[in-house]
């Protein structure tokens, strides 16, 4: 089982963008394949041919026309099927630059703390005109991106956005959660400082005080604009590490745990059962069997 992470080269600086026609005439790869992953949101239409996308949980099979999204950071997979000639439209982004002010009232829908987001490739079955309408904002995103005229970089951004927005209004099953709005400013310097010492002991009071709040003000606060207690986000980032950690090194998950931040191991175990139905140790062996 091969795992990494792989490097993602923007095209552009500020919008943080990638995007590529993938082209394959090879015969269907019957050799072990790669996982990989990287802090990217990725997008996958297929133009031509047989794709098909592997994350832990899901696999998904796609044909011209179809979509699909995989989550930031997450484990996956992809391969030509079947015979002739495959063609898709790839876009990675990071997230992160696009939580403007405006937006940040909705970081806690789009941070995959409890759903990754390629849960909602089912709204693009159960939904043909969404699937068409996110078909497009890709083929202009394509469009722009290739041909640079002035103002790509406003368009791309906006046709990003655009994205976002689709989901957000397509999604009925509550993946995507409503949020309340906070103090953006404050709650993005809570999560910059959470993304620094994630790996350490990060204490309440210390927050608090970095955010200008009472310890009982900033716990409400926190729990209004995230949907979850600050101890909760805090062990549910730390979850995802050790994940994606257990794919990526053969060291014991005592260790693991511990690189991730967690000092207890018992509710380490606890916490990461309730999470994934299963042990950190049965976790790895369905990454190696898948």
């Amino acid at each position: 089982m091969n795992i990494f992470q792989e490097p993602i080269l923007y095209q552009h600086p500020h919008l943080c963008i990638k995007t590529l026609d993938f082209v394959c005439n090879e015969e269907e790869s019957k050799e072990e394949l790669s996982w990989h992953y990287h802090k990217e949101i990725e997008f996958v239409m297929v133009m031509q041919g047989t794709h098909e996308i592997r994350t832990v949980k899901h696999s998904y099979m796609l044909y011209p026309g179809d979509v699909a999204i995989i989550g930031s950071s997450q484990l996956h997979y992809g391969r030509k099927k079947g015979s002739g000639e495959m063609k898709c439209f790839v876009l990675h982004f990071d997230l992160e630059p696009y939580f403007d002010p405006a937006m940040m009232s909705y970081y806690r829908n789009f941070s995959e703390i409890h759903y990754q987001l390629d849960e909602l490739n089912d709204l693009f079955t159960e939904n043909p005109s969404l699937k068409m309408k996110i078909s497009g904002i890709l083929h202009e995103i394509r469009r722009e991106m290739q041909d640079r005229s002035k103002g790509y970089e406003i368009a791309a951004s906006m046709h990003i956005k655009h994205l976002l927005l689709l989901l957000l209004r397509a999604d009925k099953r509550g993946i995507l959660e409503p949020a309340d709005w906070g103090d953006s400013n404050t709650l993005k310097q809570i999560i910059d400082y959470v993304d620094l010492n994630l790996a350490s002991h990060i204490s309440m009071e210390e927050v608090s005080r970095l955010a200008g709040m009472s310890y009982s003000y900033f716990s409400k606060f926190f729990k209004k604009a995230m949907g979850n207690s600050f101890t909760d986000y805090i062990n549910l980032r730390r979850l995802r590490n050790v994940e994606r950690m257990l794919a990526t090194s053969n060291q014991s998950v005592t260790v693991l745990a511990e690189q991730a931040g967690f000092t207890n191991p018992s509710h380490f175990y606890k916490l990461f059962k309730r999470q994934n139905g299963c042990t950190p140790n049965e976790y790895r062996a369905r990454l190696k069997n898948n």
